[in-house]
């Protein structure tokens, strides 16, 4: 019975979609005030239902209704309770149902929270919004139908897939959506200004609240995803630059240069139009990697759907969705105003040199993730681009950047002094010297790029602090003056700063890792030892270790140095009974400076066992610095400018008001 109530919950959302992409649309264009504010409660209404249909899902998958389809196939009796509730969206139909509950979060969120917004641009948003909500309440309606039923019901379930039974599913791919979909909310506000006609201050400041809202989710999300791989698939890297990743990091970047480029648009009045298709951009490309995870296109341990239907009707999505967007785009955009003109040396410039590097280098992304499918599906060979191209590619692309990055928020607005701004910068070039010498000293001159690399991470984390310094006149002025501005700069100037000295956190983990990383890949006998990179790593024993639903190994390990124990490590591989598969749960040793991470293979049949060993240096420093960044977004989305989106109005004292005739 619930679970047909939520069935029916999503054949009336879909109907409420409906009713919201409509009548709100045709309100605004006729001036009929009415029918605009259909859009608040019916936004609201949609959440509303699709929420009622998320809660039954879940109440079939902790309640063990096997007589549900997606329960039965993706959940089983003796899982534990949160794995039961993290199969809910372990799945393609409970995935998609998150899916449009997020898209529907965010829509009223707007209709709640957006009393400030003018309501005609309130009602397009929102009718635009409901558009999308309508196109993928409709496929899952009508292809992936979440409470489809079986008859007779399995008595126990098939279960979720083993190496979809960890913590962090339960976590990572909801904050990945909240950011994935929180970019609708852009598009939605761009499609609405090209219909509006019009972008200005007042728009750019509506829209930047949302867009770093799901920007942050997105970069918790990518870190969640990449530890989650690095501590379960056992190999002892953080990023493949596998297609599903690939997919989570286009909109990344593309989302990461929409931030910047709106506060042009706010300041400057500039980068208008720009802005804008930057908006549709940046939503197509998760819109795409919607479309890769579900349509069968390709394999992959992120990828949830191997259905040609659904594929072509997710095409189809992406044909309306882009094409229809991209088209308004090319009738509209060009009757948008330029905005201020500005020097190529000026903020508005380093601001423009940043969205030109991320866009290439999100068009270099997906050019080497579609490329090799596009081959194949028109008989070409099949083809595999990977890290190699990758880093041949990207790693040239966005080094630049990262050099300009402090320098920009010390530009001056229109014009600007180059030389006076790198003045400022003594401390961060001081600091990237250093970090250089280091590199050099500690591994004995070599590579050069990583050096290169670690030297630029320095040059960024000091960096990200100069306009700080710069703005609250540090070692300028008497230690209360410098207190004083202090306290006065608003909480986005911090955020910004906390977020680019994450990336420079994360930028040294990535080259420590990447460039300095010792791997061994041993067979092993109960009491043998290896060497490690300075490690002594014993294995004393390999004994049993079974659970609930699985057979596993696990082995007894002790890392020394110099006769002194470091630490001890249990790795476990495991067999789940019912699909057969093996999984592994590594173990890992951190200093807070470096990982050590032991991983168990399978036996040799005589007592040996595959053992997978490395040390990691500053492999921890890869999810910090993303933290980081992601709070530095939260403290600014907390300055108040950020959040409501506009200036509130002041209150005038009660005589002055009446003196005004109010």
């Amino acid at each position: 019975m619930i679970a047909e109530i939520g069935h029916f919950a999503l054949v009336l959302a879909l109907v409420v979609a409906l009713a919201q992409a409509s009548l709100p649309l045709y309100g605004a264009a006729r001036a009929n005030a009415p029918l605009v504010a259909v859009a608040r409660p019916a936004a609201q209404m949609q959440f509303v239902l699709v929420l009622a249909a998320f809660l039954a899902l879940v109440h079939a998958f902790v309640t063990s209704d096997f007589s549900v389809y997606a329960a039965a196939i993706n959940s089983h009796s003796t899982m534990p309770l949160v794995y039961k509730i993290a199969g809910v969206w372990g799945n393609h139909e409970g995935s998609m149902v998150l899916w449009v509950l997020i898209l529907a979060l965010f829509g009223a969120a707007v209709a709640t929270f957006g009393a400030n917004l003018p309501p005609t641009l309130q009602a397009r948003v929102l009718a635009v919004q409901a558009m999308i909500s309508f196109g993928f309440l409709a496929f899952i309606l009508f292809t992936s139908d979440p409470f489809a039923r079986v008859f007779p019901p399995p008595p126990d379930g098939q279960g979720l897939n083993p190496i979809l039974q960890d913590p962090g599913l339960a976590s990572h791919p909801p904050v990945l959506y909240l950011g994935y979909v929180g970019f609708s909310m852009a598009f939605s506000f761009a499609i609405a200004a090209l219909i509006e006609g019009r972008v200005d201050a007042s728009w750019a400041r509506w829209v930047r609240p949302w867009t770093l809202a799901a920007w942050c989710t997105l970069t918790l999300g990518i870190a969640m995803g990449s530890w989650w791989a690095y501590y379960t698939l056992g190999w002892g890297g953080f990023w493949f630059w596998d297609p599903v990743e690939n997919a989570s990091f286009m909109p990344w970047l593309a989302g990461t240069a929409l931030l910047h480029s709106a506060i042009v648009v706010e300041k400057r009045d500039a980068l208008k139009s720009w802005t804008v298709l930057l908006a549709i951009v940046t939503f197509s490309l998760s819109l795409i990697g919607t479309f890769l995870v579900r349509s069968g296109v390709l394999t992959s341990v992120h990828a949830f759907a191997n259905s040609p239907a659904r594929g072509i009707f997710i095409l189809a999505l992406l044909v309306i969705a882009i094409g229809g967007s991209l088209i308004l785009y090319a009738v509209r955009a060009p009757n948008l105003a330029p905005g201020g003109l500005f020097a190529p040396i000026s903020r508005e410039g380093a601001l423009m040199l940043n969205n030109l590097i991320l866009a290439s280098a999100a068009a270099t992304v997906l050019v080497g993730t579609l490329y090799p499918l596009f081959l194949e599906r028109i008989g070409g060979p099949k083809i595999s681009v990977g890290a190699p191209f990758f880093n041949l590619t990207f790693v040239p692309l966005i080094s630049p950047l990262l050099v300009a990055v402090p320098i920009g928020p010390l530009l001056g607005w229109k014009r600007a002094d180059l030389a006076a701004a790198l003045q400022r910068l003594w401390a961060a070039g001081a600091a990237a010297f250093l970090a250089g010498l280091v590199a050099l000293y500690l591994h004995s001159g070599g590579p050069i790029l990583a050096v290169f690399g670690l030297a630029l991470a320095a040059w960024l984390f000091v960096g990200a602090f100069a306009e700080l310094a710069a703005r609250t006149n540090l070692g300028r002025a008497a230690l209360g003056e410098t207190l004083r501005r202090a306290r006065h700069l608003p909480r986005s100037t911090y955020g910004a700063a906390l977020a680019h000295a994450g990336l420079g956190i994360a930028l040294a983990g990535i080259v420590g890792t990447t460039a300095w990383r010792v791997e061994r890949i041993a067979t092993m006998h109960p009491g043998e030892k290896v060497a490690l990179a300075g490690y002594e790593v014993s294995l004393d024993d390999v004994a049993p270790a079974n659970g609930s639903n699985y057979e596993g190994q696990r082995a007894d390990m002790t890392v020394t140095r110099d006769g002194r124990l470091v630490a001890r490590l249990t790795p476990q591989k495991r067999t789940f009974a019912l699909s057969g598969a093996d999984t592994a749960v590594t173990a890992i040793h951190t200093t807070g400076i470096a990982d050590i991470y032991a991983a168990l293979g399978d036996s040799d049949g005589q007592g040996g066992w595959t053992v997978r060993l490395y040390d990691n240096p500053l492999a921890p420093w890869i999810w910090l610095g993303a933290v980081v960044m992601a709070a530095g977004g939260i403290l600014s989305l907390s300055d108040r400018r950020l959040r409501v989106g506009a200036p509130a109005r002041r209150r005038l004292p009660e005589s002055a008001a009446t003196a005004s005739g109010d």
